[in-house]
């Protein structure tokens, strides 16, 4: 077979992970078959994607069906639910994972995102769903909001493999790798294994430059700006990420089997229709990093995508793009605070939904 595009990425040293998961994906041998053609070692869920899922299709329908009379709670059973797509997705993925010594290979499940603001009920949260769903290549998500920093923290010293969600600002990712370094600490004070803890920061791409850009077209006059926040920002945080996991604090703890926690770039589908379709894959190709692609970017990144390494091309220009900007006018902060903020709500809207879809259907199948 002819070696794919995404092959080649992953020889640079990025993994590519599809951002979908639903039982027909799993069940059908897609997921299997994408594994072998496209490279795909990993896979990414959040409430608005299990949302899709379950309103697609008959595939649910047996085993809710059999649920609907319990006195399960609505959301009880929408973990049921979604616990067995993300345990039947991490079985096949289970011989990634063992291949790659425990990097790639992971299935990720997000905590409820009503929680975001709490600290404590995410951390009971994230620890139910390493319980209840016990696979080794699960990662539970959980947002990086100011009190998601305290669940990260506190579910990495217990040794538990988390992908850090919603993060936006260069700020919030130095807080969450502080966060991912205090837990591994505190694992190995208390005489814990790291090298079987695995993280992964995900930075939000697309989002940035829709806002930004909007802001840009609001004030007038500055179209060179547009379309450049996005790259420049994440290019910045993995110039964090290396210099950090480069650091005498990081040798300490790599010596004691730790692993670095990657950047993940996430939101890479193009918003904008003038922009190429592949932008946020082809910019923020670089080892050590991850990239989460929705379906319709994997096939065309595979269909016309450049696997180059150009993540850390013009790091000292991603600098000046970000003075630039404030410079026309935009407030970088406020772009970040709003998108955090917004990203947290739509997730909640997309829970409550997909909480009621699934209450609508019992209701149905119990008369």
């Amino acid at each position: 077979m002819t070696e794919s595009r995404l092959h080649q990425v992953a020889q640079l040293g990025q993994s590519a992970w599809i951002d979908f998961l639903s039982r027909e994906l799993v069940r059908s041998g897609e997921l299997a078959r994408m594994a072998e053609d496209d490279a795909i070692v990993g896979v990414t869920s959040n409430p608005t994607i299990f949302q899709q899922a379950l309103a697609t299709g008959d595939r649910y329908d047996e085993q809710l069906a059999a649920l609907a009379g319990s006195d399960m709670t609505t959301k009880e059973l929408f973990v049921a639910l979604g616990s067995v797509d993300v345990s039947e997705a991490c079985d096949v993925l289970a011989g990634v994972h063992d291949a790659t010594g425990g990097v790639d290979g992971y299935v990720s499940f997000e905590v409820d995102p009503t929680l975001a603001y709490d600290a404590e009920a995410t951390i009971a949260e994230a620890a139910r769903l390493h319980d209840q769903i016990d696979k080794h290549n699960l990662y539970v998500k959980i947002p990086a909001t100011r009190p998601g920093l305290t669940a990260i923290e506190e579910m990495i010293s217990r040794g538990r493999p988390i992908n850090v969600t919603l993060i936006f600002s260069l700020q919030r990712y130095e807080e969450v790798v502080e966060a991912y370094l205090r837990g591994l600490e505190r694992l190995v004070a208390a005489g814990g294994d790291p090298a079987n803890v695995n993280s992964v920061a995900s930075f939000f791409v697309s989002r940035v430059d829709s806002e930004a850009d909007a802001r840009l077209d609001a004030l007038g006059g500055h179209d060179e700006l547009k379309g450049k926040l996005a790259i420049a920002n994440a290019r910045l945080a993995y110039r964090h990420y290396l210099e950090v996991f480069s650091s005498e604090r990081w040798d300490f703890l790599a010596s004691k089997g730790a692993r670095p926690q990657r950047c993940l770039w996430a939101s890479t589908s193009t918003k904008n229709p003038e922009y190429r379709d592949v932008l946020y894959v082809e910019e923020l190709i670089g080892p050590n990093t991850v990239n989460t692609l929705p379906e319709a970017t994997i096939r065309a990144f595979q269909d016309h995508g450049d696997p180059s390494a150009r993540l850390t091309h013009g790091a000292d220009d991603a600098a000046k793009v970000l003075e630039a900007l404030a410079d026309a006018g935009v407030d970088y902060d406020d772009i970040t605070d709003v998108l955090e903020r917004e990203g947290v709500e739509k997730f909640v809207a997309s829970f409550v939904d997909l909480l009621d879809g699934i209450a609508a259907k019992r209701s149905a199948l119990t008369g």
